[in-house]
């Protein structure tokens, strides 16, 4: 299954949180994207791993992605390890893309800092020849990307470069609001979190409008590229 775009997030929401408006805006433009979480998220402090599991599943719906996965990796306890590597190396030669969106390499969860590295060490694998893997019986191909693109979470990181997300900040609130048990609910009676205020939940929008008003724009999430990236002009800059 050949994709343009393929997001992996530690837990199921990094996604949403951290790229969603990105992920709607590509998707409207024609691009084809999958998500591939890391853990279930089993260590979060509200609701289950069903409900997290339903939860992405409806945010999946709203982005419009091509596909969803999980891989079952153990919550709070990445590793670096071959074998976690091999299961993300099976993700890219399945998918192909030619963009990978990872989480923030410098976090408060060490989840997703870890995740950035497990990300892109499994993607250099990916290309190897001498590295055989399968999937459903079938032997893959190698496959490596042209980018890797890092989403800014928690930690004001200073971004490399923006994406206007303006037409699509609605349909990133919705995405990240389909995960009802993780954020703002006044009728809840489960604890609180850092994310399950209302000013986490506001700052979904101020952030983004922040670094508009950065870039002149009204609304865009930012990036970190693990290269030097090259322009052929300077077409789609805003000016």
């Amino acid at each position: 299954m050949k994709i343009d775009i393929l997001a992996f997030g530690a837990h199921p929401d990094d996604v949403e949180l951290g790229c969603g408006g990105t992920i709607a805006k590509l998707i409207s433009e024609g691009k084809t994207c999958a998500i591939v979480d890391l853990t279930k998220g089993e260590l979060g402090t509200r609701g289950t791993d069903q409900t997290r599991k339903e939860e992405a599943t409806e945010a999946a719906k709203i982005l419009g992605v091509a596909a969803r996965e999980n891989l079952g990796l153990k919550d709070g306890f990445l590793v670096n390890s071959e074998e976690y590597q091999m299961e993300i190396v099976k993700m890219v030669r399945k998918y192909r893309p030619e963009i990978v969106l990872a989480n923030a390499i410098d976090d408060r969860h060490p989840d997703h800092a870890k995740a950035a590295k497990l990300v892109s060490d499994a993607c250099f694998l990916a290309g190897l020849r001498k590295i055989e893997t399968e999937l459903d019986g079938e032997t893959q191909e190698v496959w490596r990307p042209k980018q890797i693109f890092h989403y800014i979470q928690w930690k004001h990181i200073q971004p490399e470069f923006v994406i206007d997300i303006s037409e699509h900040l609605e349909k990133k609130l919705e995405a990240c609001m389909a995960f009802k048990t993780q954020f703002y609910d006044p009728t809840s009676k489960e604890p609180e979190t850092p994310i399950t205020s209302k000013d986490f939940y506001e700052s979904l929008t101020y952030r983004a409008q922040d670094l508009g008003r950065l870039s002149g724009v009204a609304y865009a999430e930012g990036f970190t590229s693990e290269k030097l990236i090259a322009m052929k002009n300077f077409d789609g800059i805003v000016w």
